[in-house]
């Protein structure tokens, strides 16, 4: 770090410039003032930079210093992230508020990872053995469900040349030295530094070929997302983004989540964070907790922190998966992200684009929904990361900037509808509105995994859905009665897929979790209902008739039960 002749010129909220200066290049981490507030260079024009402030500006003068740093805005990565609440630019919340109290005070100097802990160290290398960027040249226990892998750097590669015993050591003792071509000694510890602007390098992407399996019927069977893919879940205000993404983070099969809260109101990411630290991991027992890390970054937070927060979250979930594991990121919301790169731009003086969002608005959505991705690690091990990202459109509006510059991006769009949310049906998924496109990527899976007939199934049941809407329309110009028994029935089988299959209780101990086994007997049951019924119809009966025997209401409670009502042991309501 070094003090030229670098002083404030000009202070604009987040925004400060600096004048007649050679000493910045593009996006390095800079402290600012003499509290040394953390920013970060966003732009060089002639004789001013401009630096964005991740901290708040109140108090800055005109005249104070600005220390460059001659390294990229980079996250800490190593033992101690699972578990831990970060703030934006990877400051632990905890240690913040044993030090400063309730509220973050500016030129908080507190590490992102303890460096006086220690850990039990296994080392994996000896001396001779030629390492590259990628490999493991230590683990220890993170928490009692995650081993931390420590890597090599991507960029060195070399002979390691001394390694210290297995033992307790903090995460700044350096346990290998490896000698790199140019004979230049390189000491390791258990940390790492990298730009979290810069995606981490993987040996190839792999095709994607298995689903995030989450235990939601709406989610797993009517519209999947892969390991590895991007999917985004819009909704206004009271629509269940949050009860969602839970369900999501509890159920989903990734190893580890990482959950990023972007400029969400203070108390209800109190309320995320009370509830993360109080479920239960089902598959393992323990706490949830031992495999996540939080992200916090709430709205009276400083707007530039929020804009850093979304990029913090997927450098942390790649750096898990160059170790092979699968990480869910579940960021919510990216449309308080997208304001504050409004608001920035517009201190910023730029050209604004639609409802004044900067015209580089697309590009910085597709930076970060493109590091989604299931690949081969350097290592040789396979690894994902898979994108969740609520959209909270104002007013549930859809056709806004953020929506739909987000669904160029992405490839499962899970659309919230909050009249669905009103009437007590969650996840309130509206299945008109909502897609996937990775049903043909899939469908092997499916078949080899679930049966061969998986995707024809859903497909009946998508068009069942489709035809119940054509039919209300009707009924609302002229009413039920009208209508032949035939499309009676399309409407009493579309109930049946609506309350008993895509309706799902999170507090019902059976209905909270569904394996894929059951969603598909499930599946099978009200199909064959519908066929049997449409038979009894052809004999001249009435649905009325049908209704009465009371058989579908004994199927959308068949849910309920720990398995599914199986073809064989179908109920008899055989009228003929």
């Amino acid at each position: 770090m070094k003090l030229d002749n670098n002083v404030i010129y000009s202070i604009n909220g987040p925004v400060v410039t600096v004048k007649d200066s050679n000493d910045f290049m593009m996006l390095e981490m800079v402290y600012v003032g003499n509290l040394k507030l953390l920013g970060e260079v966003i732009g060089i024009k002639g004789s001013i930079t401009t630096i964005q402030v991740y901290e708040s500006t109140t108090g800055l003068k005109i005249g104070e210093p600005v220390f460059t740093t001659g390294n990229l805005l980079s996250a800490t990565l190593g033992p101690g992230i699972m578990k831990n609440i970060f703030d934006g630019i990877e400051r632990p919340l905890k240690d913040i508020y044993e030090k400063t109290g309730a509220f973050i005070g500016t030129g908080s100097d507190v590490s992102s990872l303890d460096e006086e802990k220690l850990w039990k160290v296994e080392i994996k290398v000896k001396v001779g053995d030629v390492v590259k960027g990628g490999d493991i040249f230590a683990t220890t226990e993170e928490t009692s469900l995650i081993e931390h892998r420590c890597m090599i750097s991507p960029t060195l590669s070399g002979e390691v040349v001394e390694v210290k015993n297995d033992g307790d050591y903090t995460i700044k003792d350096v346990i290998v030295k490896v000698k790199d071509k140019k004979n230049e000694i390189h000491e390791l510890t258990m940390i790492q530094k990298w730009p979290i602007r810069t995606p981490r390098p993987i040996t190839k992407r792999e095709v994607i070929s298995r689903p995030l399996v989450i235990g939601q019927r709406i989610f797993d069977t009517m519209f999947p997302l892969a390991k590895g893919g991007a999917a985004a879940i819009p909704g206004g205000f009271g629509a269940g983004k949050t009860m969602s993404q839970h369900q999501i983070a509890k159920w989903c099969d990734a190893d580890i989540i990482v959950y990023v809260g972007c400029g969400e109101r203070g108390n209800e990411m109190t309320q995320v964070l009370e509830e993360f630290s109080e479920l239960v991991d089902p598959k393992s027992g323990k706490l949830l907790l031992d495999r996540t890390v939080l992200i916090a970054n709430t709205s009276n937070m400083p707007v530039a922190a929020r804009e850093a927060s979304i990029y913090t979250g997927i450098t942390l979930a790649e750096y898990y998966r160059d170790m092979g594991y699968h990480v869910a990121l579940i960021a919510d919301s990216t449309s308080r992200w997208a304001e504050a790169l409004r608001e920035i731009s517009g201190r910023l003086e730029e050209m604004p684009a639609e409802e004044g969002f900067p015209a580089y608005l697309p590009s910085r959505i597709s930076q970060f929904y493109e590091r989604a991705s299931y690949v081969e690690t350097l290592n040789g091990q396979e690894g994902s990361v898979t994108v969740v990202g609520a959209v909270s459109p104002q007013g549930g509006d859809f056709s806004e900037p953020v929506t739909q510059n987000t669904k160029r991006f992405i490839r499962t769009f899970w659309a919230l509808d909050k009249s669905l949310a009103y009437a007590r049906h969650y996840p309130a998924v509206n299945w008109n509105q909502s897609y996937s496109q990775y049903v043909d990527d899939l469908s092997r899976w499916y078949s080899k995994n679930i049966g061969l007939d998986f995707i024809k199934l859903r497909a009946q049941f998508i068009q069942i859905l489709h035809d119940e809407t054509e039919s209300m329309e009707i009924v609302k110009l002229i009413g039920a009665d009208v209508l032949p028994d035939e499309q009676k029935l399309t409407l009493e089988i579309a109930k049946v897929v609506r309350v008993g299959f895509l309706q799902q209780n999170a507090y019902h101990e059976q209905d909270t979790y569904v394996p894929f086994e059951k969603q598909y007997k499930m599946m099978q049951v009200i199909l064959y209902l519908y066929a049997e019924s449409k038979k009894l119809i052809s004999d001249k009966k009435t649905i009325r008739a049908i209704v009465e025997t009371g058989i579908f209401d004994k199927v959308i409670i068949q849910k309920m039960g720990k398995v599914a009502i199986t073809v064989k042991k179908f109920p008899n309501f055989d009228l003929r």
